[in-house]
């Protein structure tokens, strides 16, 4: 049976800190608290979710935990500005972009979630063979990137016109939907072919 080391008590101990740290921080004057309410209850949730597993001793390498840590902060920057205002100049007029593409950045680390994903089931022998795991993580990304933004959708429309584009981030394009789906599911090929790398000498036993 593959062995993952589970990361120390140390290390996602410092990032839940740190977490909670940004959290309080950026909490103070939120560009709009509707906005910071909806996108903050999202990253909440995960980090809940996170805490009750660990209790649970269902734990995650350390690589996991920080690949996790990524998306939930650079989210919860994303809330305190909003994703189409944080300040991402820099990048934008160094790449040439015609929008600011800090929201692609935090869709493209949604995909980071399938390492952890791969990482539990093949630690514990529920798909047989790595590479079927690996694809089944990817699809299960690209299927919660269109589920969430028929979500993004539905709460904009009907729980939050207030707030409108500001939520969506769609920056006027059309496709941004299609966009933001593809940059999910190239964040998932990333991180488990990260995985496969970082594990290149483990193999699963059969049962």
């Amino acid at each position: 049976m593959l062995k993952i080391k589970a990361g120390s008590g140390a290390w996602p101990l410092f990032l839940l800190v740190f977490y909670l740290v940004e959290f309080i921080i950026l909490a103070f004057e939120p560009y709009s608290r509707v906005i910071w309410i909806t996108e903050n209850s999202i990253s909440l949730l995960i980090v809940s979710a996170l805490i009750v597993l660990y209790c649970r001793k269902v734990r995650f390498s350390n690589t996991a935990y920080t690949l996790m840590a990524l998306y939930i902060c650079l989210h919860t920057v994303g809330g305190h500005y909003t994703f189409e205002r944080v300040p991402f100049g820099a990048v934008t007029e160094f790449f040439g972009f015609e929008r600011n593409n800090f929201d692609r950045v935090c869709h493209f680390m949604v995909g980071f979630f399938a390492y952890p994903a791969v990482e539990y089931f093949e630690s514990r022998q529920l798909i047989k063979y790595r590479s079927l795991n690996i694809f089944l993580m990817i699809m299960a990304i690209f299927g919660v990137a269109g589920l969430f933004e028929l979500v993004e959708w539905i709460y904009a429309e009907l729980a939050a016109p207030e707030a409108g584009s500001a939520f969506l981030g769609s920056q006027g394009d059309i496709w941004d939907a299609q966009k933001d789906m593809l940059s999910d599911g190239l964040g998932a090929i990333f991180s488990t072919s990260l995985y496969a790398l970082l594990n290149i000498k483990k193999t699963v036993k059969a049962k």
